[in-house]
This record gives C-alpha cells, sequence and structure tokens, in this order.
C-alpha cells in the first residue's frame, strides 16, 4: 500500500507563495550582493583609518606653529661671502628662530654691514626681525642706521622708529616719519627710500629740511 499526500487548494497557494519568496529573496542578493560588499568594504576601511596610529612622518607634515625651535643669549652672528670676506654681523641681547618662517626676533639689535665698495654700515633697534641670512632687516623702536663716512663720501644717517634695510640691494626704507643727517644738513620727512648704488634719496610725505652753513676755518 503506498502512502499519498493530498494538498488542499490553499496549501497549495501557500506553498507556491514561499517558493516565490525565496525567489525573490534569492534575486535581490543576486542584484544588490556587490554593492553590499562594497559597502562594508569602505566601512571596515573607514575604520581602520580613524583607528590606525599616525606614524612619526605624518606628524612631522603637520604645518609648525609660530614658535621659536631655539633661542640664544648675548649672541654674535656673521655672515660671510664666497670670497670669506664679512658682510653682516648681527649681535644682540636675544635671538629667537622661529622655523615656521625661517625668520630671526633679535632684541636690542646691533647689525654691522659691509657694502661692495667696503663701506660699513652700522645699525641698532631695540627690536629686529631678520631673514635667515641676514639680507634684509626690519629694525623697529628707536632704528638708527649710519653708513660711515669715505674720502669720497660723506657720512648719512637714518632716524625712525621704523627702518628696513636691504643688505644686498644696499637700500633703506621706511613707510614711517625718519629723520636723515648727511653733512650739515637735517631732513624730516613722512617717509623715505635710499638707494646707495645710485644715491638717490626719494623723500615723501610732509618735508621739512635745515641746512647749515659750513663754519670757516678762519672764522673766530
Amino acid at each position: 500500500m503506498t502512502d499519498s499526500v493530498t494538498l488542499t487548494p490553499p496549501a497549495v497557494a501557500r506553498q507556491a507563495a514561499e517558493a516565490h519568496w525565496y525567489a525573490r529573496v534569492l534575486q535581490f542578493l543576486s542584484s544588490y550582493l556587490p554593492l553590499l560588499l562594497m559597502g562594508l568594504l569602505a566601512l571596515g576601511s573607514w575604520w581602520l583609518v580613524k583607528n590606525t596610529p599616525v606614524s612619526d612622518a605624518a606628524r612631522a607634515a603637520a604645518p609648525a606653529r609660530h614658535e621659536p625651535d631655539y633661542t640664544m643669549q648675548d649672541f654674535v652672528v656673521q655672515r660671510f661671502d664666497v670670497g670669506g670676506a664679512l658682510r653682516v654681523q648681527i649681535e644682540g641681547d636675544t635671538l629667537r628662530h622661529y622655523p615656521d618662517t625661517d625668520t630671526l626676533e633679535i632684541d636690542n639689535a646691533r647689525v654691522r654691514f659691509v657694502g661692495q665698495d667696503g663701506r660699513l654700515t652700522v645699525a641698532s633697534a631695540r627690536h629686529a626681525l631678520s631673514n635667515n641670512d641676514g639680507s634684509e632687516v626690519q629694525l623697529s623702536g628707536g632704528a638708527n642706521v649710519l653708513r660711515e663716512a669715505t674720502a669720497q663720501h660723506e657720512a648719512i644717517e637714518f632716524r625712525g622708529e621704523f627702518l628696513h634695510a636691504f643688505v644686498n640691494l644696499e637700500r633703506v626704507r621706511s613707510h614711517l616719519p625718519v629723520t636723515v643727517l648727511r653733512g650739515s644738513s637735517e631732513v624730516h620727512a613722512g617717509a623715505m627710500d635710499y638707494d646707495n648704488l645710485t644715491r638717490v634719496l626719494l623723500l615723501k610725505g610732509r618735508i621739512r629740511a635745515v641746512f647749515t652753513a659750513p663754519t670757516s676755518s678762519g672764522a673766530k
């Protein structure tokens, strides 16, 4: 005798529905499984990046903050040309080097420049900001720049609260009021630009000059 199972119409319908549902699930998985795997891979990559310790190289690549990496007290810094001749000497009470701008900040600065013709220029100020090679120096607070006299040229002196000296170009500039002393003359101006190579002095703003006649050697 053989057993047989007779399906009623509702049971047949339920079995057909389940088969159809399984077919749709399989179709969905086959269609979207690659996307799901890619999403899981991206999520895993993000988690790894977020939780991976930062290496020393990555830290070194971070922008440097404007903080000195070294300081010097009662210092003297000298720069020489390719022939070994002294071109710039900078000294002062305190020096601070900033690596982010590669600049030197100096308290009570005293600077000596030697021109291409050997003429000496001395400068001083309560504060100075210089690039690393000393070819450009900004002097502020009682700034003074004096180019010493030679047999051919008189001494010329600049005074002001701010003076900007360019050593290689042999120029001195200021956008603030200055006093220029040369020989027996004294000139006050709102700003100035002096080029030693061309011997041209450009004065700007309000200008006031005082000229004193030289005293005769035979006067009594």
